[in-house]
């Protein structure tokens, strides 16, 4: 699954975007890391403003993206966003593990707040967007021809073997008084669709990657990259990026992992007019107790190891 992994956002990204929409790879590079060891750095610019709901383009730029960087230890990968609205923020951090989402600890089992849901995500029954549904790609009706697998049928995560699981621990934080719960909410859903629709591709293409080298596969990996940048052409960057530690009060991933600073100042469009009156009894911002953490486990069937062995023979935003 770490060849597949790559193979499945390559193709994914490709597939979504459009001219002024989709993922334009900004870098993508080897990354050494103290702690973790040797992995690749990513950074992405993710256009999606025709991709917003009606409430949502109404207060942002004609040309919006979100700036996306990632590291990718695998089986452990640290991914944040940002953009230039002030105090929003996701961030995620992957793991993967050869079982059915059985561990509950994963994250090191340190206290979570009340508001923390757990979120188990079935590739196969669980629903996509219409939209985005393919006979090809539906894990019901899908059999691998080299590897075998398939069809899934209920209860397949029971009976499947090889079987693993991808956890995602998800923050998203938008302390924007009167938008938090709602933008909060709509994020997050938003993110379960893309995981959940990328992670279905990943087994449903397993034929086009399974046989592919590492070498391969960042070589397919750039070739896609320079096709979808392409495709979605060039805009001038809209934010300043420096590479920054985080706080030490945030979550975040390893010390050496660079981050991009946001202004604590609301831009022009959220800011009262100065010939309104403040009313002194409606604050203009209200700091709220931190946003649900969502933990997202995908059950994917095949095992997290670089190259899943064949059973005759001898894992879709993702990094």
């Amino acid at each position: 699954y770490r060849i597949g992994q790559l193979y499945m956002i390559s193709k994914h990204s490709h597939e979504q975007s459009e001219r002024g929409e989709g993922v334009e790879v900004v870098q993508n590079e080897p990354y050494e890391d103290p702690e973790h060891g040797s992995g690749q750095f990513t950074e992405k610019r993710i256009y999606l403003n025709n991709k917003l709901p009606s409430w949502a383009r109404a207060v942002v730029p004609k040309i919006f993206y979100v700036t996306e960087k990632a590291w990718n230890y695998y089986p452990y990968t640290i991914t944040g966003n940002c953009s230039f609205l002030p105090k929003f923020s996701i961030h995620i951090e992957t793991k993967y593990e050869d079982n059915k989402g059985s561990n509950d600890n994963i994250f090191g089992g340190e206290p979570r707040d009340e508001e923390t849901e757990v979120c188990f995500v079935d590739i196969v029954y669980d629903e996509i967007p219409e939209r985005h549904y393919k006979e090809s790609e539906d894990l019901r009706y899908f059999k691998s021809k080299k590897t075998n697998r398939g069809l899934l049928k209920e209860g397949w995560i029971d009976t499947q073997d090889p079987i693993m699981c991808s956890y995602k621990l998800v923050t998203v934080k938008f302390e924007v008084w009167g938008l938090q719960t709602r933008v909060e909410q709509f994020v997050h859903k938003v993110i379960r669709d893309v995981l959940l629709l990328g992670h279905r591709q990943a087994f449903a293409w397993v034929d086009e990657w399974i046989d592919m080298t590492m070498e391969e596969v960042r070589e397919y990996e750039r070739t896609t990259q320079e096709a979808t940048n392409l495709k979605i052409g060039s805009f001038p960057p809209a934010i300043s990026i420096s590479e920054t530690p985080l706080p030490s009060s945030t979550r975040s991933g390893p010390n050496s992992a660079p981050s991009t600073p946001l202004s604590t100042e609301a831009p022009e469009f959220l800011s009262v007019p100065k010939e309104r009156p403040r009313k002194k009894s409606a604050p203009e911002t209200l700091t709220l107790p931190d946003p649900a953490e969502v933990k997202e486990t995908f059950h994917c069937p095949g095992d997290p190891s670089p190259r899943p062995p064949l059973p005759s023979a001898d894992s879709p935003v993702l990094q």
